[in-house]
């Protein structure tokens, strides 16, 4: 909620109106009265020349006025629908009185047509114009955007769709282009200038004494490790529902936008996530999904309840509405300050109940970059000094472990002759437990003192998924020796101890809802992936970041102080492995490359453009190397402005990168 809550004038309305009415003007947006509904397609524009003028305008978003950039007078943007084989020119006319561009996101395009200012092209001056000219040579849903400051957050971004070619192996009868995003009433650089000065600014949720003395989120002991480490286990999101409103087609949760359909119908939902800063957790609550494609590409059909995805990713959906009522459809913010709302039903006008915000999360111990379960690996000898910090509460546990396999003879307190091999880490209860009341005393090298295994359990271990009494205060969160690539300085908050591969996991939040929600090892490629090379080297990259400071890089480096590009050979086979160091997902994006998840398919690997990486874990994805020079980069958009992005040159053999 973006007002000020004043009583006065709060009692003067209820006097005047009737209490009901006058505090509905100061519930958020999705929790008021709702309207008559939308019910109208996107503007759209295809053929063979289009054109495309970017300008300053003022947009409704729940009947209040706000300053945008659109273009051609709409945000988001007109829907540009191609066909695959066609060529395309987009003239794109700049009105504004300074520099934009637009980078036409997963489209496969010569590099100088991919329009990253300073890389692939020097950018479109204020009252000029350029002309894009390319191919499509693909298919899907994808999105276009500007690469130019902090214009995508102020509106300039809009949908792609391309029609195969081919017939589409997907059966629908209907249609419907979902585009997700936030905006702000603010002004998106006072937006930036918050959050380099007060990281947290935007961050309404935190723990509070009230809740402490209610017995809710984490115990006292917790709080003060936390608090020693100067981490908030509740900073989830950096700009929340505290200043944005979630839109749907850029229309807010009180304008109800609806999508209409017939009973029975196969309902064909292409589903963008055009934010700048917000991972969305969408679900239609009575409503299974059945996802068809991620990011443009088709994959296996598989059918879920819920899933998360980060900004720039896209997923297309088949759902088939049984009967005439309507269906609220959710884009819930990762740290659940707010939500996208929109409705499909049969007809217009009507609305679906809208379901409550849920509990938002915590970060956990996996988050921290201590998801490792195999503590034989666990130098606690390092364990001295600690400086700065991380997370404890959920994901990082040892519950599961069957402690009748593990040698308990061989010293007190120690967990030398564990076998590993006879624990159960993939299971649920793997990822739910605790290690409460376990603690680590200054000194005990190598060892776990304390902990009762007598009983096949560790002693004081609570169900509420938390590691509290585990003194964390002397953990080293900031050795460098386990991150030999990364450049030691202030931009650097924090050092994985631990991080494992979190592309099996729902995402932040997700853990315990109660239905299906995807992963991305739930997703498995249609057709056999065009390239089934073995990578013939790898490539690591940490994804660091120090919060307080508001600094984000590329192992330790900013965009801004020049770091090498990344290499690669025109038609090289390289795998990719991102670390992240910090307490943050990162939905991280390379320009002109598709790219195969390492996620046990094979050849049949899902292909992406965009991956969400969970805080504390790791995602590993092969490439080739298509020539040209590419952006890579944090499509967190404030996260990207303030360093997490880097070059990647591609070069055929005998040419020197530049």
């Amino acid at each position: 909620m973006s007002r000020v809550l004043d009583r006065r004038q709060v009692l003067r309305g209820a006097t005047m109106a009737g209490g009901g009415l006058a505090l509905s003007a100061y519930m958020p947006a999705w929790a008021q009265p709702v309207s008559a509904g939308i019910a109208k397609p996107l503007p759209t524009v295809s053929g063979e020349d289009i054109t495309l003028k970017v300008a300053h305008q003022m947009m409704m978003i729940d009947g209040r006025e706000s300053n945008a950039i659109g273009i051609n007078g709409t945000v988001p943007a007109p829907l540009i629908r191609l066909r695959e084989g066609q060529n395309v020119r987009l003239h794109v006319v700049n009105d504004l009185d300074e520099e934009t561009s637009i980078h036409w996101h997963g489209l496969l395009v010569p590099f100088q047509m991919d329009g990253v200012p300073g890389i692939s092209f020097p950018g479109i001056p204020a009252r000029s114009t350029f002309t894009y000219e390319f191919p499509i040579i693909q298919s899907g849903t994808y999105w276009y955007h500007s690469h130019s400051g902090f214009q995508e957050q102020d509106g300039h971004y809009g949908p792609i769709l391309i029609d195969p070619k081919d017939p589409d192996p997907v059966q629908f009868d209907r249609e419907h282009v979902i585009v997700l995003s936030d905006h702000s009433f603010q002004h998106s650089h006072y937006l930036f200038d918050r959050l380099k000065k007060e990281s947290g600014y935007f961050n309404r949720q935190r723990q509070t004494l009230a809740g402490l003395l209610a017995g809710k989120d984490q115990p006292l002991k917790e709080r003060l490790m936390w608090g020693k480490m100067r981490m908030d286990p509740a900073d989830v999101a950096d700009v929340t529902g505290s200043t944005y409103t979630y839109l749907v087609n850029g229309h807010g949760p009180h304008d109800n936008w609806t999508a209409l359909f017939k009973p029975g119908e196969r309902v064909r939902l292409r589903f963008i996530n055009a934010s700048s800063m917000t991972t969305f957790n969408v679900r239609i609550p009575g409503l299974p999904m059945t996802i068809v494609a991620a990011d443009g590409l088709n994959v296996r059909p598989v059918q879920i309840d819920e899933f998360q995805f980060g900004p720039a990713e896209t997923y297309d959906a088949i759902v088939s509405p049984p009967d005439m009522r309507a269906y609220t459809l959710v884009g819930e913010s990762v740290d659940r300050s707010g939500m996208a709302r929109a409705t499909l039903a049969p007809r217009e006008g009507m609305a679906a109940e809208v379901p409550p915000l849920r509990k938002r999360p915590l970060a956990t111990m996996k988050d921290m970059g201590m998801g490792g379960h195999d503590m034989g690996t666990m130098d606690h000898g390092a364990m001295q000094g600690m400086g700065n910090g991380a997370t404890g509460a959920q994901s990082g546990s040892m519950a599961g472990i069957d402690h009748s396999v593990m040698n308990h003879g061989a010293g007190a307190g120690s967990m030398q002759g564990m076998d590993h091999s006879q624990m159960n880490h993939g299971t649920a209860a793997a990822a739910a437990g605790g290690m409460a009341g376990m603690t680590m005393p200054q000194g005990q090298s190598g060892t776990m003192a304390g902990m009762d295994h007598g009983s096949g359990a560790m002693a004081g271990m609570a169900g509420d998924q938390s590691m509290a009494g585990m003194d964390m205060g002397n953990m080293n969160m900031r050795d460098f020796s386990k991150a030999p690539e990364v450049k030691k300085g202030p931009g650097v908050q924090t050092i994985s101890a631990m991080p494992v591969d979190r592309t099996g996991d729902p995402g932040q939040g997700l853990e315990n809802v109660g239905h299906r929600v995807l992963t991305y090892r739930d997703l498995m490629a249609l057709d056999r992936n065009p390239d089934t090379r073995a990578p013939e080297r790898e490539i690591k990259l940490h994804l660091t970041g120090n919060m307080e400071r508001y600094m984000w890089g590329f192992d330790g480096e900013k965009l801004s102080e020049n770091p090498d590009p990344i290499t690669l050979l025109h038609g090289e086979r390289v795998r990719v492995t991102l670390i992240n160091d910090t307490m943050m997902g990162h939905p991280i994006h390379i320009h002109g490359h598709f790219f195969e998840l390492v996620t046990g398919k094979g050849a049949y690997a899902p292909r992406k453009h965009t991956v969400l990486v969970q805080p504390g874990g790791t995602v590993s994805w092969d490439v080739t190397g298509e020539e040209g020079d590419w952006a890579f980069h944090c499509h967190m958009l404030y996260h990207m402005h303030a360093g997490m992005m880097r070059v990647v040159q591609v070069r055929k053999a005998g040419e020197a990168a530049v």
